[in-house]
Order: C-alpha cells, then structure tokens, then sequence
C-alpha cells in the first residue's frame, strides 16, 4: 500500500519563466512568489528562505521564473500518440479526463484567484515522428537526450497550428498505452523552468507537465479523482516541490497534493497557498515574537478569515499551523483538527521538505479510503491536546472550537 500511496510524479529540474499559446500573445508574468506573495513588516520574520543550490525550495517567496500562480493562466494541452503506441479512441476523450475537473480543483483551492484556461487548438492526436521506444524515456529520465528530442518533435508537429507566445505552460497528455502502467512505473513528470528547453516562436518550453499511463488500480476511484495527476504536475510550474520521499507519503500523506495525488481528493497545505498568492498578509500570522499569543484559525477550506500561524525557528524552518476540515477539495478528512507541520527552506524537493506532526502516533489512522496513507489521517489536533518541542521552547495548544467551526491555538514560545 505504501508503493502504491507513493506513485506520484517525479519533478526534474529547477524553474525559469514560461509563455506559450494561439489567441492574441501577452506577456506573462515570471515568478508567482515575488509579484503575488502577501507581505507586511511583521512577516517578515516568518519569509524563511533555503540555499539557493536547494531544488523547488519551500522558501518564501518563491524564486522568480516559475509560471504565474493568479489572474488567468492559459495552459496549452497537447494529446500525443506514437507510431508503435497509436491514441486508443478520441484525443478528445484524453482531454476529458483531466478537464473540467483541473479548473475546478484549481479555482477552489485558490479561492477563486487562479483563473485555469486550458487550450486545445490541435484537438486530435498529435502523431510524433519516432517510436516511444526509440526517445529511450523511462522513470527518472533526465530531459537529454529522449527529452529534448520529444519536446523538439512536439514543437516541430504544433508549430504550424500553435503560437507559443501565447501561453504560461504546456501539459502533454501522451497516449496511455505508451510505456507501461502506472503500477509498474509512472512516467508522468514535469520540467519546471528547465534551462535547456528547447525555443519556439521565440518562448523556451521550459515548464512543461507530461502525463501517461492512468493511474488506475481497480479501487473505482479513478473516474472521480484520476485527473489529479495533472494538478500535481501543474503544481511543480508553478513552484511547488514533491513532498512525498523515497519511502511512500508518510512525511505528510493525504494533506497536500503535492504528497499524494493518487485516491480521495485533497487539497495543498497553507504554506503553499501563501507560496502561491491565494493568501492575504491579514489571513497570515507570525509567531515570532517570546511569550504567549493566542489566534482564531478558520478551516483552510473556507475563504476568507485567518488560514495559517508560522511559528518560524531560524531562516530557514519553522512550525505551520492550520485548520483543517472536509470541504473544498478535502473530501478524506477524518479527524477535524488544527494541522501541525515544519517546514525546511534548506531541504530539496522529494527529501523532505515537510513533516506533519501526527497527534495520535501509532494509531493506524481513521480512514480507510483507497491509496490514502491512513497512519497520518488522524494527525489534527483537537480542543484539550498540546504540540512541544521542549528543545525550542515551542508549545502549541489548541484550547477551543467554536460553533461556527473555527479554532482557537495558544502559541507560546521561550
């Protein structure tokens, strides 16, 4: 069950600007972080930041180069086949399996601030000139040389149909029969802002989403939440690492996406939403300061009202605090809680960057839905239980909930 909870996208690659498209073209803006991150003097304290050598830090803001996260963001989608993997019915049909349910994940989860355009201008299979077997792409494939090849056919195939000035990303849908199944391998990966993407129409490809075969492994939850793939791997363009590791989901599990994206749906932690803009400098709070402080938290599912406490230790870690409830995208929350994590600047994208607390260690979890990593479904904490870390001087107690759903947190700090 871990290896299956795990079979996530692989990211590759650190980010640069995207443009792309066939309406009127339009400057895009690079960096979500830098132009949309809230900001006020007393977040500052709170603004973590990793090395600069760190791939997809979690460090606010986000670098700049990764495709815009607010306003409208036109995504061109390309369904591809191959001679020996033809398109197995309409390339229509592979369209519909992400869309609309990619816009919809995306404008709740931004509380309506990302405007999700996906564009189709070439709506049947888009035929590459080689075989798949001949690109050599396997799981972990770097972008050279099967990479670069496919992205250069890409190109040389929509270049008579597609302007590429006028969009912010590009997702290949690749027909699923090409390579072998997600529960063998998952292929899908996304070169967020890679340096040697190749140019067109005078834009580099460089933050590029691939999706392939359906992860679909007979639990029926396919059809609902199979399109979640592609949110993930939007989610690396615009700046976000992997948060699951080598050892499945159990550093976050079913509490971002950017951690599972196979089964229930889930939503992103609100750490990633302020990374991404969809947060106010009012909603935030830092807890920088010694003593003790005591907040309202509203469920991150809910807009409007105060989302997260950072609890921020050095530059570069901190503690993140949040409510989480079902609603919006999370559909798997079992125990209602304030959600407790530390966040690490200095930590690569698929390492660890994030670790949820767990308030029931060792209890198995309270769900039981399919390809959900149930130790840390239970995780919140609730009314009467207290979060330490003695060796900080960090206690973080949650002393109420109201009627209307929202919780009140006691910081306190040496």
């Amino acid at each position: 069950m871990a290896a299956l909870a795990s079979v996530t996208a692989l990211t590759l690659a650190v980010s640069t600007s995207a443009g792309s498209g066939r309406p009127t073209p339009s400057p895009t803006s690079a960096g979500a972080g830098p132009i949309s991150l809230a900001r006020s003097a007393a977040l500052a304290p709170c603004m973590i930041n990793g090395h600069p050598s760190v791939q997809m830090s979690e460090g606010v803001p986000t670098p700049g180069g990764y495709t815009r996260s607010t306003g409208t963001v036109r995504a061109l989608t390309l369904m591809i086949d191959f001679s020996d993997a033809p398109g197995r019915g309409s390339a229509r049909n592979r369209f519909r399996e992400f869309f609309p349910q990619t816009q919809a994940w995306f404008r709740t989860a931004s509380y309506g601030r990302l405007d999700y355009h996906p564009a189709t201008p070439i709506p049947g299979w888009l035929r590459m000139p080689k075989p798949f077997k001949e690109y050599g792409i396997d799981r972990g494939a770097p972008f050279d040389p099967g990479y670069r090849e496919l992205v250069q056919d890409i190109v040389a195939a929509a270049d008579p149909v597609v302007d590429f000035r006028a969009y912010d990303l590009l997702n290949v849908l690749v027909t699923p029969n090409a390579g072998p199944s997600a529960l063998d391998t998952v292929l899908s990966v996304t070169f967020a802002g890679n340096p040697e993407a190749p140019v067109a129409d005078g834009v580099p490809v460089s933050n590029a989403s691939f999706v392939y075969s359906r992860q679909d492994d007979g639990s029926g939850s396919y059809d609902k939440t199979g399109y979640r793939v592609l949110p993930h791997e939007n989610g690396h363009v615009f700046g976000l690492p992997d948060l699951y590791t080598q050892e499945g989901g159990g550093a976050v599990g079913h509490w971002d996406i950017m951690s599972e994206d196979w089964g229930a749906n889930n939503d992103l932690l609100g750490w990633h939403k302020w990374k991404l803009g969809w947060l106010d400098a009012d909603q935030i709070n830092c807890a920088a300061a010694p003593g003790t402080t005591e907040y309202t938290l509203t469920p991150l599912s809910r807009a409007g009202g105060p989302k997260l406490v950072f609890v921020p230790l050095d530059r570069r870690t901190g503690y993140a605090v949040e409510l989480r409830t079902r609603g919006g995208n999370d559909e798997a929350v079992c125990r209602p809680g304030i959600l407790i994590y530390k966040v690490d600047a200095d930590v690569d994208t698929g390492m660890g960057p994030i670790t949820v607390h767990d308030s029931q260690r060792g209890s198995g979890g309270c769900t039981r839905s399919p390809n959900v990593h149930a130790e840390l479904s239970d995780a919140p904490f609730v009314p009467g239980e207290t979060f330490k870390d003695p060796k900080r001087g960090i206690r973080i107690s949650v002393t109420a909930a109201d009627l209307e759903g929202d919780y009140r947190v006691r910081v306190t700090r040496r």
